[in-house]
């Protein structure tokens, strides 16, 4: 059953050099832009497979990727991470889960909650490197990002008690493994060894050994 939820997906577009520079040297930037737009592609698919009343792909290029359609582009501004991400929520209307493109093991159940109870002010998705792969509104609210340091080790727990302190009442998702170097990307490739994530990073691997 479709719920009154937006599901957006926050990506850049996968270019050699642009995307999982921490994959090289061991990739090369062409083979880390192929992972990465694995990544992506099982992500999209994933969201596509939520019951969600609209699909937003909050996008940072020009070519589209593959499995973008029947979703809505919203071109990133400028600006840091945090002034994007604070935009995006001030462009949507409605409860609105937002996910990363670089957990491409992230699966229903792990946003289940969410679905299930709507009605919370907040989830919150924490990663294993102390940032966090998705957050949910249900009332859009981009001053709740705008100022949180990204990229940190607190990111989260900055995150997190920006919502708390804000008397949302939050819950928490499962913790996730953000894809940021060859041995996370082996670990999450492992999770979901059917995935395109998996092929494109075994088909990497293989040929840099060569």
């Amino acid at each position: 059953m479709t719920t009154d939820i937006t599901v957006a997906v926050v990506a850049k577009e996968c270019l050699p050099g642009r995307v999982k520079t921490r994959l090289t040297p061991a990739l090369t930037p062409e083979g880390a832009a192929r992972v990465a737009a694995a990544s992506l592609a099982d992500t999209l698919a994933t969201v596509r497979a939520l019951p969600a009343a609209r699909r937003v792909l909050f996008y940072d290029g020009t070519v589209l990727p593959t499995g973008a359609e029947g979703f809505d582009v919203i071109h990133q501004t400028t600006g840091r991470l945090d002034e994007r991400l604070g935009a995006l929520f001030d462009a949507v209307d409605g409860p609105t889960l937002l996910v990363g493109m670089d957990t491409p093991q992230f699966g229903p159940a792990d946003v289940a909650p969410v679905f299930d109870e709507p009605q919370r002010d907040a989830w919150f998705g924490p990663a294993e490197d102390g940032g966090f792969w998705s957050l949910y509104l249900r009332d859009p609210d981009g001053d709740l990002l705008r100022g949180v340091p990204m990229s940190q080790d607190d990111t989260g727990a900055v995150q997190f008690a920006r919502l708390t302190d804000a008397g949302l009442d939050a819950g928490t998702l499962g913790v996730l493994l953000d894809v940021d170097t060859v041995p996370d990307a082996g670990r999450v490739a492992a999770l979901v060894p059917d995935s395109a994530f998996a092929a494109a990073l075994q088909a990497e691997t293989t040929g840099a050994l060569r």
